[in-house]
């Protein structure tokens, strides 16, 4: 089996020093090593690897992704993590690609302080276009994930998460992701256009690999 790779994200610092007006102020914690002295903006680029050249073993009519979702935030919180159950709100996104109830998981974790910003765009159907959003980060937020539905599947999605973009105390200028794919554990269906097969208890969100009884 080999791991799927899905699509590239693409993250380039476009401004620094710029105030948020998501989520309560907060202060830098406690580090031993400096952090960056103001917030940042980035814009995000999601761009497609997924064709039927690249991954022909049924590849799926009407292919596309998912508008991507995602957030800045601090060491506890996260979207997603390879051994751990999915969230009611990442179960849907990978199912539906719906961004609720995820974007209101996100709210919550703004409110609480964990998060800064939440940010998503629309789909992506045109392999040649690209998913565009801006996300903010400060010293306090400098962690960002992003997910998005590989469509048509039953729970599958591509993703990072916990990508730090504060590199020996100073944001990076430009970072550039290779996105595997992930099974969400919400279903155990096989294939593509698999028949839902809801799975109860959930199972722990794992990598996807290419196989002929899984295609990613």
């Amino acid at each position: 089996m080999r791991a799927l790779s899905a699509t590239l994200v693409v993250l380039s610092l476009t401004a620094c020093g710029k105030g948020s007006k998501s989520g309560p102020p907060a202060a830098p914690p406690a580090a031993a090593h400096p952090t960056p002295a103001a917030p940042a903006e980035y814009t995000v680029i999601i761009k497609s690897t997924w064709t039927k050249t690249t991954h022909p073993f049924e590849y799926p009519s009407g292919a596309h992704f998912s508008g991507m979702i995602g957030a800045s935030h601090n060491a506890k919180y996260s979207i997603f993590a390879v051994g751990r159950r999915p969230t009611p709100g990442l179960e849907r996104l990978s199912e539906e690609g719906k961004h609720s109830p995820l974007d209101t998981e996100i709210r919550t974790a703004i409110d609480q302080g964990n998060a800064l910003m939440l940010f998503e765009s629309g789909g992506l159907k045109n392999w040649k276009d690209s998913m565009v959003a801006t996300v903010r980060v400060d010293p306090a937020h400098s962690l960002v994930d992003v997910v998005n539905m590989v469509a048509p599947s039953p729970d599958w999605f591509t993703g990072a998460t916990n990508v730090n973009l504060d590199e020996n105390g100073a944001w990076v200028a430009r970072k550039t992701l290779t996105l595997p794919a992930y099974d969400s554990g919400g279903d155990n269906g096989k294939t593509y256009k698999a028949p839902d097969r809801d799975t109860n208890p959930k199972k722990p969100t794992t990598r996807a690999a290419a196989a002929r009884d899984h295609p990613l």
